[in-house]
């Protein structure tokens, strides 16, 4: 039996969709952030059963962290559970699916990596100069170039595959800094009309024009 967590940010349309890929229910909590609690997730988590699939839109919506995605995964399959991602076409009941989501797991630890060791870098160059008290910019120029990669990578379905407000999760800052940091930093690619007016249109997750 299949079922879906999704989240308040879903929009209907998306519902719809995840409806018509055969979900029994569907539970939607009501807040985001890697520090909100989520009644509805584990309320979700302690409905299944064995032979069960959780359907989620993205690994992000089910996971506050690369560890915690792991372990929630872990218990999934202990527990016979197969786990479905659909913008990331996962699906754990097949091989490939589950060589899919370790490789995107891995990814996502690298990128954590990547983000710690450019604070580190800042720090060290810091000390270097005999600078006491310093502290590191809200994004170093490293983090900066990971977060404007993420931003401009589209998915499966020419959309964004990250919105503002994940690519700020994942760095743990607000979303006006990953704002500022986009807006200022490097030349940004310059859209035709029609992805100028797609992006004036889109509700969340985009830059405004200059």
């Amino acid at each position: 039996m299949r079922f879906l967590a999704a989240s308040l940010t879903t929009p209907d349309s998306q519902l719809d969709a995840l409806r018509e890929a055969g979900c029994e229910r569907i539970w939607t909590d009501t807040a985001s952030g890697r520090l909100a609690r989520r009644p509805q997730w584990d309320a979700c988590l302690d409905h299944l059963r064995a032979g069960d699939e959780l359907v989620v839109t993205r690994l992000s919506r089910m996971a506050r962290s690369v560890r915690h995605l792991t372990e929630t995964a872990a218990a999934l399959s202990e527990r016979g559970i197969d786990l479905v991602v659909l913008k990331q076409g996962i699906d754990t009941s097949t091989v490939s699916g589950r060589f899919t989501f370790h490789v995107l797991a891995a990814m996502d630890e690298m990128l954590a990596d990547l983000i710690s060791e450019g604070t580190k870098e800042g720090l060290a160059a810091a000390r270097a100069r005999g600078r006491t008290g310093w502290r590191p910019p809200t994004l170093s120029a490293r983090q900066v170039d990971v977060a404007r990669g993420m931003y401009e990578e589209l998915g499966a379905d020419d959309k964004r595959r990250y919105t503002v407000n994940e690519i700020a999760e994942t760095f743990e800052v607000s979303r006006k800094t990953i704002y500022r940091h986009l807006a200022k930093d490097g030349p940004r690619r310059q859209p035709d009309k029609t992805t100028r007016q797609q992006r004036i249109t889109r509700p969340t997750g985009a830059v405004p024009p200059p």
